[in-house]
Formats: structure tokens, sequence, C-alpha cells
């Protein structure tokens, strides 16, 4: 039975915990890794790949010209990462989790207007940080993306105060601050203010939720989002619009009818946006803002194993072609493996120089109680171990537990587990420095030999680019 909520704590709590967890959960992995200095590209990349739709979502919106006028063709998170740089993914990823947790077939009317407005003001402001030379204008499209979440996160929640407070909205006709506290004992903006401290946006997200007036002017220039699509609403022509202009001609000197110009092209320019985004209901009210109908968009289709792989192997030809950067590199491989051969837990680990243990490098899909939690495998079993008997085999080892129990010693089980796995060496000269160990221990599906093949040519790649950089570094 679904817990109705009285107070704004209880909202609070329902909306983040029951209603958005992969939101909630997200966001707080995205905030703690942007608070780490340590932290860099691949832990970023592993919270995004630990959603499939999350990932599909980020590389077609960065492969829209939008964010990517470029059009450098991206098929992995790792190289959109490269192209568009650390910050710009971090505040897409945010974007992106978010409309995965409001977008559903539960949204209403109403849920789809504040997604509209939400998108709109966004784009706005993006636009104005633009003009005003802002030092991240995809911050402030996040920060204008979330200032009213409050009410973006209420009305696409399926609890049923909401169908009552909608009811009091439209039959009494109630400004709706006053029906939000008639109903619920407290405003939206109040709950958009909880949210965003429970959970932990921080930064511009949070300075715009809680201090509206500030002079401030990266605030401003968050908040003028939304100030430029209550004045569209009220008409070109209103008193809103005309102070609006005239705060916008203040702000960046540009003359008026050119500004009216540039918010136009901003309101088609979202639309495009929000369909870029999945948000093909909403996009139609941000059309209808500006009189024209929106072209919808169908769903861009994943592309099959197949085509996957061949995509991430072009990404990984273009980055070997160039300036290697090792890390890149094996995450680009790793990503590869992981998405396109359907692997469920990758992990690529290095050779101590004693030879005596392998310690983790990357790793993705493995559900950990913390991220300090990293494997280290001891060559210390009387007669080896799954990692320590495939090292030293050229092609790399498909290993079973019913066909080679004894390598699954105590040691394996306990950490790896006991699953159907491939085990690749990764070589230096001929000597083994390293391996990638890959397997479907989470739904624990079957290995096929067409799966070891394409595993095996993924690490070819990373071999071969190895080889590059070591030749490249020896020459210089």
């Amino acid at each position: 039975m679904q817990k109705q909520a009285r107070s704004l704590d209880e909202w609070a709590e329902v909306l983040r915990a029951e209603e958005m967890p992969i939101f909630s959960n997200t966001a707080q992995q995205i905030f703690v890794a942007l608070d780490d200095k340590k932290k860099g590209a691949m832990e970023l990349a592993s919270i995004i790949l630990q959603d499939p739709n999350l990932t599909a979502k980020l590389l077609r919106v960065g492969n829209s010209p939008y964010y990517n006028p470029s059009r450098q063709r991206i098929s992995t998170v790792s190289r959109a990462i490269v192209i568009l740089g650390l910050q710009m993914i971090r505040e897409l990823t945010l974007a992106c989790s978010f409309f995965e947790a409001i977008l559903s077939s539960a949204n209403k009317e109403r849920a789809n207007q504040e997604i509209a407005l939400a998108i709109h003001a966004a784009t706005q402001a993006r636009a104005l940080a633009i003009l005003l030379r802002d030092e991240s204008p995809e911050e402030v499209f996040v920060a204008a993306l979330l200032n009213n979440i409050g009410h973006v996160v209420f009305w696409c929640s399926s609890n049923k105060q909401v169908v009552k407070i909608h009811q009091l909205i439209s039959n009494s006709g109630l400004v709706a601050a006053k029906a939000e506290k008639n109903v619920l004992g407290f405003s939206l903006a109040d709950l958009g203010k909880k949210l965003s401290k429970s959970w932990h946006l921080g930064g511009l997200i949070e300075s715009a939720i809680n201090h509206p007036e500030s002079s401030d002017k990266r605030i401003q220039t968050v908040c003028m989002g939304g100030r430029i699509c209550e004045a569209i609403k009220q008409g070109w022509e209103s008193e809103a619009m005309a102070a609006c202009l005239k705060e916008l001609h203040r702000l960046t000197g540009e003359p008026i009818e050119l500004i009216k110009a540039k918010i136009k092209a901003n309101t088609a320019r979202a639309v495009d946006i929000a369909q870029q985004f999945g948000a093909l209901d909403a996009s139609r009210f941000i059309s209808q803002e500006h009189g024209g109908p929106a072209v919808v968009l169908h769903e861009e289709e994943r592309p099959d194993k197949k085509q996957l792989q061949f995509q991430v192997l072009q990404d990984i030809t273009s980055h070997i072609s160039g300036n290697i950067d090792l890390n890149v590199l094996f995450e680009m491989v790793m990503e590869g493996i992981y998405r396109g051969v359907e692997m469920d837990r990758i992990l690529f680990m290095l050779l101590s120089p004693d030879k005596n243990s392998l310690s983790e490098k990357i790793s993705l899909g493995w559900q950990k109680q913390a991220d300090s939690d990293k494997f280290h495998v001891y060559n210390d079993d009387a007669n080896g171990n799954v990692l320590f008997h495939a090292l030293y085999d050229h092609d790399g080892q498909w290993l079973k537990p019913s066909e080679h129990a004894a390598l699954y010693t105590t040691q394996i089980n306990m950490s790896l587990g006991r699953h159907e796995c491939f085990v690749f060496p990764i070589r230096v000269e001929e000597k083994p420095i390293g391996l990638i160990y890959c397997d479907r221990g989470t739904r624990n599906q079957a290995l096929t030999a067409e799966d070891f093949s394409s595993a095996k040519h993924f690490v070819k790649q990373a071999q071969i680019g190895l080889t590059l950089y070591r030749m490249k570094t020896h020459k210089s």
C-alpha cells in the first residue's frame, strides 16, 4: 500500500526514496565524484554505465548537434568524456538521469507542462550564460532545469494527493501556491528546497533554489530562464515581457529586437532539446508557446551487439591513431566488452612487480559497499587459481566451474564468485603485466564461443594500442 505523505519531510522522503530512487542514487554519486578531486573520468563513466537506459540517453544527447557541433561520432561514454569534456558530461549525466526518472507513461498533461517549462527555462538560461561568457553554461542549464524541481517531481508523482491538488486548482480557481498550501500545508517551492538538500545537489543548483533573490550573476542567469518563459506565456506585448527585455538589454547590451529574435530561436531550440532527452509529449507544450507545431521524433533504436561492437572499435581505432592515453584506451576496451559483448561484470587488474598479486585498476558492474573496496588476488593458492592460471596463457581462457573446479579456490569464490568467465592476459614484450576478467555473474547467463571471440578482439585492440604507445614514447 502506497504511503500517504502528510508533512514536508515525509513528502521529501517519499519522492527521494520511493518515487525517484534511481535519480536519488545517481545524483548523490555524481556529486560525491565532483567533490573528490582524486576521482576522474572512469569513476563518472562507471556511474553512467550502471544504467543501460542512462547510457543510451547520454550518448544520444551527446551526439546531437546542440552539444556536439563538430559531429564527431561518439559510441562510448569514455570517448564522450574525451570529446565533450568531463564537466559537460557530469552535467549532462545529471540531466539525463533526471529525465530517466521522471519520464514515464504515467505522465499526465500537467506533468508534461512542468517538464516543458523546466526544459524551456534551462535552454533560455544556457543561451544567456553563453552571451554573458559564463564559465560553465552546462552548469547553468542543469541548475535552471532543476530550479523548480519541487513542482516537476510532485506533478510527475503517482501519489493520490497529486490528483487531489489538481482538482482543487482546476475547480476552485485558487492561485497555485494557495492550493498547494491548502492541500499539502506547504508550497511546492518549499518542497524543492527540501529535495535539493536531501539529494545533496549543492553548488549552483541549490544556491539558485534557496536564494533566488541573490545578486549573484550566475544565480540571476538561472532565474532569468524562468522569467523569460513566464513572460512568453503572458504575451510578447505584455508588461512582463517588456520588463524582461529591459533587464536582458541591461545584462547583455544587445538591442531589444535582437534579444526578442534570440528568445524565439531558443524556444524553437528547446523543442529539439526536449525531444533529444526523450520528452516528446513535453516538447509539444514548448512548441505551443511560440505557435508552431512540434515535429515528433521517435526514440532512436539501440544498436544490436554487432553494430555496437563495430562502433566502439571505431572509437578505439580513432583514439590509437592519435595521441594515446592508456587510461582512456583501457576504459574504451572495458566498455566495449561490457556493453558490446553484454557482460555483467568486468575487471582490469595489474600484476605487482614481484608477480605475487593482482590488483584492480578499473572495474564495471560490481556492487561494492564503497569505492575504496578494490579487488586483490594473491598467487598463494597451492595449484594456482582462475586468474593466475590464465595469466600466462597467450590467448586467454574460457573457464567454467564445472570443468575447472580446482581453480575456483576459496580466495576466488570469496572475491569474484564461482562463475563461468573469460580471462585475457595483457602483455608487454610477451610478458604479462595484468589481465582482463569478465563474466555474467549477475544474470548467470551462459557464455558462447562468439562472445569469447568478440571479447578477445577487444583485448587485441588494447594490445595494439599498448604497443603503439610504447613505440611512440620510445621515439620521443
